[in-house]
């Protein structure tokens, strides 16, 4: 027998029992399209969270004080030798030879005031080369300025919300601002930079590190986060940091994690992450190809007769097996096909009715999960194929 007459036998027989047919193609229709939404979904958040972090740039250090920590902070109460990161010690990092850019960086929460209103918001103290290690640019006036690190001057930068909250469409250079118990004036203010991961960058102030350790009474940096020069690999520079910072310290008291091991380790979470929730909506293809051992096992059945008058006819026993392996991998890919459009069309709806949330569909999927069907109807086909292949002609023929 020719493949197409194959493919025409088993068409005819799926159409002869369509009702049948069409609940087992809703099996396994059903268990593509989750598959294909829940992945989505998962490679959505996958994009999204790595297009956060990456906003920032890949060629990315960051140092905190403390071996084993990636935080500067200490428990309260319990005594320390870790010697802290300083304003030095971010002078010395401006020096290294791929270095492009360093910054010290001190944060904290604080009442802000000016033009008659109160804000409470996050401070950063950084230095003047935040804008080019964390890839950030001025709407107006300009950021802080180059001064001596241990005498800096009391000026501010408003990120571009804290600005329409405390003066609206006002222009606020040269404006004074009250930050605790501290008085500074503002010389410019961020282009709006949005959300990272929940937090918003635009409601915030920057001032000068020196005097942020003054106002929250610290006697180290929280971080120093050092930028170098695109395609010098990342171990060589933090083999560079670490020189000089034990040079400085006598020992390695402190933690430099890159932005690419750091990328990467979340890459591999959300892998595992997006692989578990395929496999959730897996259970429903588990469940499509055990309707299909069921509906050709019962096919095999009531179709006795016809199997005995194909054998009495002369067809191989391999043909017979052919035939009805053939029924179950069309009924699959078939179903898989369905699948396929239900679950792209209700990523796509899910999409345009909640826009806030990454959903991204990738062809891998798309092809993985109809390969997946077809071998779910090769294996679940295989058992009643075998079965009707090796009926005697004889007493099939006798069948009712």
């Amino acid at each position: 027998m020719l493949w197409p007459d194959a493919f025409r036998f088993a068409l005819q027989a799926i159409v002869a029992y369509r009702l049948r047919s069409f609940l087992t193609l809703l099996g396994i229709a059903v268990g593509i399209a989750a598959v294909i939404l829940l992945t989505s979904i998962g490679e959505g958040v996958h994009r999204f969270v790595l297009a956060e972090f990456s906003q920032f740039g890949t060629n990315v250090v960051g140092i905190s004080p403390g071996k084993t920590k990636t935080g500067g902070a200490h428990p309260t109460g319990i005594p320390t030798t870790v010697r802290p990161l300083t304003l030095e010690d971010t002078e010395a990092l401006k020096r290294l030879r791929y270095a492009t850019g360093a910054t010290p960086t001190v944060w904290g929460n604080s009442e802000v005031e000016a033009n008659g209103r109160l804000r409470r918001t996050t401070v950063y103290g950084v230095d003047a080369d935040f804008p080019s290690v964390f890839s950030s640019t001025i709407k107006i006036g300009r950021f802080l300025p180059e001064d001596d690190a241990s005498n800096a001057r009391a000026l501010v930068v408003l990120g571009a919300k804290l600005r329409n909250e405390l003066f609206g469409t006002a222009n606020p250079l040269g404006a004074r601002v009250r930050i605790g118990g501290m008085h500074f004036r503002v010389i410019g203010v961020m282009a709006p930079k949005g959300q990272f991961l929940g937090i918003d960058l635009d409601d915030t102030a920057f001032i000068p590190a020196a005097r942020s350790l003054e106002l929250y009474n610290r006697d180290g940096l929280m971080e120093i986060h050092v930028t170098y020069t695109e395609g010098v690999p990342a171990a060589k520079v933090v083999d560079a940091i670490k020189t000089i910072l034990i040079s400085r310290h006598g020992k390695e008291d402190f933690t430099v994690v890159t932005q690419e091991d750091m990328l990467a380790t979340l890459s591999n979470i959300l892998d595992i992450l997006t692989a578990a929730v395929g496999a959730l909506g897996g259970i429903s293809l588990i469940v499509g190809g055990v309707g299909i051992v069921t509906i050709m096992t019962i096919a095999v059945t009531e179709r006795t007769n016809e199997i005995g008058l194909l054998v009495a006819l002369g067809a191989p026993r391999r043909a017979i097996l052919a035939l009805f392996l053939g029924e179950s991998i069309v009924l699959a890919a078939t179903g898989g096909a369905i699948g396929l459009l239900l679950g792209v069309g209700c990523a796509q709806l899910l999409h345009l009715a909640l826009p806030d949330m990454p959903v991204h569909t990738p062809w891998h999927f798309v092809l993985g999960a109809e390969l997946a069907a077809i071998s779910i109807g090769i294996l679940a086909g295989v058992l009643p194929a075998r079965h009707a292949a090796r009926l005697d002609a004889i007493e099939a023929l006798r069948a009712e």
